[in-house]
């Protein structure tokens, strides 16, 4: 590899990695300012049912996520990895800044809700395509040997995303009052959001298509297409497969990153800004140990660190869930996100690379996106929704554990009939 190739390698992932850590920043700040977005636009009589509104729209913006898969994994496929990356990240933009301009419940009455909800599902079909052209754009520029490493980046950008997100909304918290954060200081962060989509825009400009998409586009998309059905079988076989090892994955982003300062505030006693902090905490550790876990799944395979990550989960929730709820202190608390945030390492550096490698490079866009979108929408996505009716149902503030143990268990059993795919040639 030359000295330019390698620099225009670089500057490739670092502009994808930039661009997708804006992105999942704009996605995810909702989750934060849940508490807050609930009485201004989705205010009930009980708290409980606004709380719940206010998630179910959360899980709208996931519900929308598998037509972008679809759209915009399809563009990827046929008009580039980098087509695909600047539309995304437009989208973005533009379904934050409507957030942040939104009249609330007060001003235009039952249509904020519905702005609110039109606004998640432009940003669910943004995310929806930017996963999969993401991880294909980063895995393709990848040297052989290094894809665990280089995927691993998309990821830590997923995790720098939401601890952009989570640190935002605490700072906003910790440096205004209570009341100016309701009436109009929770639009900071969005507002902030759709600026430096600006930023993402342009660096995704000036990057090149990677090397694997121009060779396969050089050569017969009749043999790529066949070579599509060679890596996994049927790509739909492909896909299932990818749908079952997305489950634990986004079962534990998002009641862990997304869901757990709700859960703090409402369950532990924490102040809301104490909570985001603490969540903060787990998310840095996250964002630090996720390329150690995906350089050392090129050393050792991707199936030991995933089976570790379902295995720890499923060994580890319901006690660290259970000690936390007996009021121990906020070091705890933060204790045990870190180690939350240890265990979703293990899984989301060699994730990356692991899901990548079950398809060929013409198709891997689309089929990626939609086996993971499709499981992320239906498992991730309405995860708190899901915790916050199951602990409602239960009255137990340990239900959501048991939704965190099922979905380790079902991912577990997938990774075990998955070949490994760490020193495959990718296609």
């Amino acid at each position: 590899m030359t000295e330019g190739s390698g620099r225009k390698r670089r500057r490739a992932i670092v502009a994808a990695a930039i661009g997708n850590l804006l992105e999942w920043y704009d996605f995810a700040v909702y989750g934060f300012m849940a508490t807050v977005l609930a009485g201004r636009f989705f205010p009930a009589e009980n708290d409980a049912v606004s709380l719940l509104a206010t998630f179910a729209a959360f899980g709208v913006g996931f519900a929308a996520r598998p037509l972008g898969a679809i759209l915009i994994g399809r563009l990827a496929d046929r008009r580039g990895r980098k087509t695909a990356l600047m539309v995304t990240i437009s989208l973005m933009a533009i379904g934050t800044v409507a957030i942040g301009l939104a009249p609330d419940y007060r001003t235009i009455g039952v249509w904020a809700p519905a702005l609110i909800v039109f606004a998640r599902l432009i940003q669910g079909f943004s995310a929806g395509g930017e996963w999969g052209s993401s991880t294909a754009f980063m895995v393709e520029w990848a040297d052989q040997g290094r894809r665990g490493l280089v995927g691993s980046f998309q990821q830590v950008s997923v995790a720098g995303g939401l601890l952009m997100g989570s640190g935002c909304a605490a700072l906003v918290g910790t440096i205004l009052t209570d009341d100016a954060v309701a009436e109009w200081g929770w639009r900071i962060p969005f507002l902030l959001g759709g600026a430096i989509g600006l930023v993402a825009l342009y660096m995704r400009r000036h990057v090149d298509e990677t090397p694997a998409y121009r060779r396969v586009v050089a050569g017969d998309r009749v043999m790529a297409a066949d070579r599509v059905a060679a890596v996994g079988g049927h790509p739909l076989k492909a896909a299932a497969r990818a749908f079952g090892f997305t489950i634990h994955w986004t079962v534990s982003y998002y009641i862990f990153l997304a869901y757990m300062p709700t859960f703090a505030e409402r369950h532990l006693g924490l102040d809301r800004t104490v909570a985001l902090w603490s969540n903060s905490l787990g998310l840095l550790v996250l964002v630090l140990t996720v390329p150690l876990a995906g350089l050392l799944s090129d050393r050792i395979g991707r199936k030991p660190l995933l089976l570790a990550s379902c295995i720890g989960f499923a060994v580890l929730a319901y006690p660290l869930f259970d000690h936390m709820l007996g009021g121990t202190s906020i070091g705890a608390i933060m204790a045990a996100q870190v180690l939350f945030g240890l265990l979703i390492a293990l899984y989301s550096g060699p994730g990356p690379a692991a899901i990548a490698e079950m398809f060929a490079t013409l198709g891997r866009a689309t089929w990626m996106s939609v086996g993971y979108s499709l499981a992320v929408a239906i498992f991730g996505g309405f995860a708190p929704f899901v915790s916050t009716w199951l602990i409602a149902a239960t009255g137990s503030a340990l239900a959501p554990v048991f939704y965190v143990l099922a979905a380790a268990a079902v991912t577990a059993l997938v990774i075990l009939t998955m070949p490994e795919t760490a020193r495959r040639r990718l296609d």
